[in-house]
């Protein structure tokens, strides 16, 4: 069992989603707190990002938001986190949310999501970070990027053992469930980087 005291999560900001998906993500944030596991996340006041703090926080938990200073400028940033660090950039941000983690889910979003779970799966898969990623696929939403991943190893992008860098879960349960199963990752697997 993985020693899991922090977890960051990516989401989406979009308050114009259906309902199934804050769901899923308020249901995840109680979960964290049950367990007694700090939530790392964007710090965002809108969409799912609000939905898993809050719920987090309602439920005696502790959340930690990164979040870069041009973004509080604009007043997008939650106010009532645990702890609330500010960055000078996006890249900043995304360091600092792995470095702070002990696993990574990812809940359903839109570009910058996407990105970030892309970034940290080639993080891991460069040894880079070693821990448990898990995609949250409520509603099937990741089947298509699941599928091109898929392609990428059948024509020889990918490597067939770089399928492990990630798992997938049908509910919050299962995704906090693989974090503590999912063994760490060698950072040796590195030199299969290349095909």
């Amino acid at each position: 069992m993985n020693n899991i005291t922090s977890v960051c999560v990516y989401s989406a900001s979009s308050t114009k989603i259906d309902q199934t998906y804050f769901s899923a993500a308020v249901a995840l944030g109680k979960l964290l707190a049950k367990k007694e596991i700090r939530l790392i996340n964007g710090a965002g006041n809108l969409g799912l990002m609000k939905a898993i703090a809050d719920a987090s926080l309602q439920a005696g938990g502790k959340v930690t938001g990164v979040i870069p200073h041009f973004m509080v400028e604009q007043d997008w940033h939650h106010k009532g986190l645990t702890e609330l660090v500010e960055v000078g950039s996006m890249h900043e941000r995304k360091q600092l949310m792995a470095d702070l983690s002990d696993g990574i889910i990812a809940l359903p979003g839109g570009c910058g999501t996407l990105e970030e779970l892309l970034e940290i799966i080639t993080w891991k898969q460069l040894g880079l970070y070693l821990n448990p990623i898990v995609i949250l696929n409520v509603n099937n939403f990741f089947n298509p990027l699941l599928a091109q991943l898929n392609e990428a190893v059948e024509q020889n992008f990918m490597r067939p053992q770089h399928i492990g860098i990630w798992s997938v879960a049908k509910t919050p349960e299962e995704a906090i469930n693989q974090l503590f199963t999912t063994p760490i990752w060698n950072k040796e697997i590195r030199k299969f980087a290349a095909i």
